[in-house]
């Protein structure tokens, strides 16, 4: 009896407060979108840490004059270096080969180099790539070795774009989550005003606080859940909008990593769970503080 009283109190409420009910639940997910989407450029962010990390090498030139035992020096140490993933030992001759491939689009520049213009090289892929200035510090200098090439300017370049987009994508889901909380909690002050009189009475025979308090909850509960459904849908719409569309060249040659719906339903529980969350503890908060009922 008591159950069906509440759930016909939380039905009434959403009614009564249509218009307001609406315009939480839209600007619920919005905010929730925006929290999702973070989620999603994040969960983005690390499959391209790893499809550029796996590019990225360290080149290690050798010089002309280096005699065959410092060139398995360098190899034994390669080879025991807890560092290094694996490596490859160009010639001369395969050295200009890639150096054709890597520069094919500027044929002027590829038409005045010659094989003995370019230096043996090991190809060296690291196991962590962040920490090529150890295995720079390690060859830089050996008999043998006439430079030591880790693409610092490049790597330091993508790793404080990655930090940076990161540490924005927080940002803004941290911004999202406070609106989304401002919003419920003016939504469940009014809310409450409009019903004092009836709390009033329920409070003068005998009902608990907590019995009076609930409807609100689970009204903010359903309109948060209402929200994080809708934000789905606005991942999903996005995806086929825009990554589906704008993304898709960029995707197919392998500069983006595709997003696909699992993604999305894999980031859909987090979204639903912090807007049901959200909403609770804003009714709850609002209606300790500022709300005698």
């Amino acid at each position: 009896m008591r159950a069906n009283f509440v759930l016909s109190e939380v039905a009434t409420g959403l009614r009564r407060n249509l218009t307001m009910t609406i315009a939480m639940i839209i600007t619920t997910s919005i905010s929730l979108g925006f929290f999702g989407g973070s989620l999603l450029a994040a969960r983005e962010i690390g499959q391209m840490r790893e499809l550029y990390f796996d590019k990225l090498q360290v080149s290690i030139y050798l010089d002309d004059n280096i005699t065959p035992p410092q060139r398995d020096s360098l190899r034994a140490e390669l080879e025991s270096s807890p560092e290094v993933a694996d490596y490859q030992f160009l010639t001369k001759e395969q050295a200009f080969e890639r150096f054709k491939k890597l520069f094919q689009s500027n044929p002027n520049l590829v038409s005045v180099a010659a094989p003995e213009d370019l230096p043996a090289t090991y190809l060296v892929r690291l196991k962590n790539p962040q920490r090529y200035t150890v295995l720079n510090a390690q060859f830089t200098g050996q008999p043998g070795v006439a430079q030591v090439e880790g693409q610092s300017v490049a790597l330091d370049r993508i790793f404080s774009l990655f930090n940076g987009i990161r540490n924005g994508a927080i940002f803004v889901a941290m911004i999202q989550a406070l609106a989304a909380l401002l919003l419920i909690a003016n939504t469940i002050q009014i809310a409450a005003f409009n019903r004092r009189v009836e709390t009033g009475i329920m409070r003068l025979v005998g009902a608990s606080r907590w019995y009076t308090q609930l409807p609100f909850m689970l009204e903010a509960a359903v309109a948060g859940l209402a929200g994080a459904l809708l934000a789905m849908g606005w991942l999903v719409l996005g995806k086929v909008l825009f990554v589906d569309k704008v993304l898709a060249g960029p995707i197919k040659s392998g500069i983006f990593p595709p997003v696909d719906y699992n993604s999305i339903v894999l980031v859909s529980p987090w979204i639903g769970l912090t807007g049901v969350g959200l909403a609770v503890v804003a009714a709850y908060v609002t209606l300790r503080l500022y709300v005698r009922l």
